[in-house]
């Protein structure tokens, strides 16, 4: 009898450690059929960086901070750093009233000998200057400095000229009005999201917006 009772519990925990190793092997098996991708569980966390413009309207692609040193027209936005030519330009903002060229050199009397062979463009629309600048023959040209006198181009915080002194802080509250801040009859408001190479400032007249520079610092 007891011979009988062991061998019944033999069988039955042979019975418990098959069905045991067969749940490893099936849970194994569907490991093994479907790894965690690790990038794509990254991807969302990382769509933050993807450059999506604070308190911006248009998105851009290239580097987020060049993105905030940029204007707006027509559905089109042009950035500091942009690669440019006459084509794209006159697509955008259409022909141009006047264009200038000049590649320096050592007898231009210009004494730019840090610039020498590289080629300044300028482009001037209504209430716009655009210039531009190569790193040598055969070169991309990158916009290097925007001028903009009219009202129908805004930044891509929607800020335009004529725009008040309120306004504008509101849109650009990390800016600093440059004068002593006794008045703001006239004065610069200075934007610069990361350094102070790239900068964009506001020129104040009447504790309105006159005209709006965005420009960077050429080496």
């Amino acid at each position: 009898m007891k011979a009988l009772k062991k061998s019944a519990a033999l069988v039955s925990l042979a019975v418990l450690l098959t069905t045991l190793l067969a749940g490893c092997q099936e849970n194994r098996a569907d490991s093994s059929a479907a790894p965690i991708d690790s990038s794509d569980s990254n991807s969302e966390g990382n769509s933050t960086d993807s450059g999506v413009i604070k308190e911006g309207t248009i998105q851009k692609n290239g580097n987020v901070i060049l993105k905030e040193l940029s204007f707006v027209h027509k559905d089109n936005t042009i950035a500091i750093s942009d690669i440019v030519d006459d084509e794209k330009l006159e697509s955008m903002l259409g022909k141009a009233e006047e264009k200038k060229s000049h590649t320096y050199s050592k007898d231009d009397g210009l004494n730019m000998d840090q610039f020498l062979g590289r080629t300044k463009k300028q482009y001037k629309f209504l209430g716009l200057e655009i210039e531009t600048f190569n790193t040598g023959e055969g070169s991309n040209f990158h916009v290097t400095e925007i001028e903009i006198t009219d009202p129908k181009y805004s930044t891509i915080r929607n800020i335009k000229v004529g725009d008040s002194v309120e306004e504008l802080k509101k849109a650009y509250p990390e800016g600093n009005l440059m004068g002593d801040g006794a008045t703001i009859e006239e004065d610069n408001f200075r934007y610069t999201p990361v350094n102070y190479v790239d900068v964009m400032t506001f020129h104040i007249k009447d504790a309105k917006i006159e005209s709006i520079r965005i420009s960077t610092l050429l080496d």
